[in-house]
């Protein structure tokens, strides 16, 4: 660990997350004193506006005998201030598991410690944005915002549901093929943003050979990015040139690598709809779900009717099935819901497909399904308005979801696909 800090001394508390008897938390691991120092200023890498932390090393900490899971260490300071870092323990193996494969890249596109991301500079402006990010330095806020609000409560339920789990990242599913082989599901939390297009394949060949896949938030697998390494020769930076691709010395070099923008848009398209069946639209909404599908399998238990609306469940950003956009064959619409997205009406949808292998893949169609699982509680501050009947409705719909998915291939297991694109688009 790289610590700064202007308190003379500080301990680190590591807490693995999960179920617990409703605690959702274990302490597993907790460091002596350590003296504290206040460290170099950060370092900006000219050309890329790219902000590294080139610190020393303030302890080492050793994972051995820690179980496979998503960690949170508390780093409490001598003069009360504290700051958490996530950690995945990776798992050995997924076979015959469901893994959760934690949004890390997109955690470091929005991470403006220093003053910079893939969104902004210094200054605010999108023209002053990094364009490429660095590992090598902390998270911004508490150090663990993106992990607690899209990624948390579903690590909670599914940890409570007693499935066979494994954990991973989507840049060890880049690194490595095999990452999710014999997988029964792989779950994309709620802001599963930048994905490699290694980890776009590697994910597609699972879903092919019978791994059910999940998309519990949007805006997933939106921005193509390239992971490059580090001082240390890990891999420790993600580049996303975006609207600048062109500038880009790898696209523009020789032997041209693809673009790091949108998978969708040329040059090199790749919409993400062929895999998570649906196709981002907007932002900012707030909208109700309305179901469509009332009597689909993944909403049994939940007393919902066709028109039965959820307040402000979608949100902020939303995906919709987009008969233009490459669409898989057989994709039922299970929720349809109007809204209202910079003064375009539109609609979100929640959609379920199919594939040859009999792997099903579901996709939430909205960014606030992982933080409604904790709507109407102390949990979490950002519930939107959300209360406990969305809680319950989500909850039990997930519930279905991840005991059906971590069965078998759904499509062996539960009934096929109605496709009602054409019947509620018109097309």
């Amino acid at each position: 660990m790289y610590v700064s800090t202007t308190a003379p001394g500080f301990r680190v508390a590591a807490y693995r997350v999960g179920w617990y008897g409703g605690a959702q938390a274990r302490l597993v691991w907790r460091s002596e004193r350590v003296g504290g120092r206040r460290q170099r200023a950060p370092r900006l890498l000219p050309g890329t506006r790219s902000v590294r932390a080139d610190w020393q090393r303030s302890l080492r900490v050793r994972t051995d005998g820690w179980p496979p899971g998503a960690y949170l260490l508390r780093l409490d300071a001598e003069h009360g201030h504290q700051r958490y870092v996530p950690l995945i323990v990776r798992s050995a193996q997924a076979a015959g598991r469901t893994v959760l494969m934690h949004a890390v890249t997109t955690w470091q596109a929005y991470n403006a410690w220093g003053g910079y991301s893939l969104y902004r500079g210094a200054d605010g402006g999108y023209g002053t944005r990094s364009l490429e990010v660095s590992f090598d330095r902390p998270y911004d806020t508490n150090g663990a915002g993106k992990f607690l609000v899209y990624e948390r409560a579903l690590v909670v339920l599914a940890e409570r549901l007693g499935l066979p789990l494994a954990y991973t990242t989507g840049l060890d599913v880049h690194r490595t093929p095999s990452a999710l082989r014999g997988a029964t599901a792989a779950l994309s939390p709620g802001h599963d943003e930048y994905w490699t297009p290694q980890q776009r394949q590697h994910v597609t060949r699972a879903r092919n050979t019978g791994t059910n896949l999940a998309f519990l938030g949007a805006n997933a697998c939106f921005r193509r990015v390239r992971l490059e390494p580090g001082p240390s020769g890990a891999l420790r930076t993600v580049v996303c040139y975006k609207t600048s691709y062109r500038d880009d010395p790898h696209f523009a070099g020789p032997h041209p690598a693809l673009p790091t923008h949108d998978f969708r848009q040329p040059p090199a398209a790749d919409p993400e709809s062929t895999l998570t069946g649906v196709f981002y639209e907007g932002y900012p909404t707030d909208a109700p779900y309305v179901v469509h599908s009332a009597d689909h399998w993944l909403f049994a238990g939940t007393g919902v009717k066709r028109g039965e609306t959820f307040d402000h469940l979608v949100g902020v950003e939303y995906d919709r099935v987009t008969p233009q956009a490459p669409t898989p064959a057989r994709l039922e619409i299970l929720a349809h819901s109007p809204l209202v997205c910079n003064g375009r009406h539109s609609h979100a949808d929640s959609a379920y497909y199919t594939v040859p292998s009999g792997a099903g893949v579901f996709s939430s169609g909205t960014m606030r399904w992982v933080e409604a699982l904790m709507a109407g509680t102390r949990e979490d501050g950002r519930d939107h308005g959300m209360d406990g009947r969305t809680r319950a409705f989500v909850t039990r719909t997930t519930e279905n979801l991840l005991r059906a998915f971590a069965e078998a291939p759904a499509a062996k297991i539960r009934p096929t696909p109605r496709d009602n694109v054409a019947s509620v688009y018109g097309t």
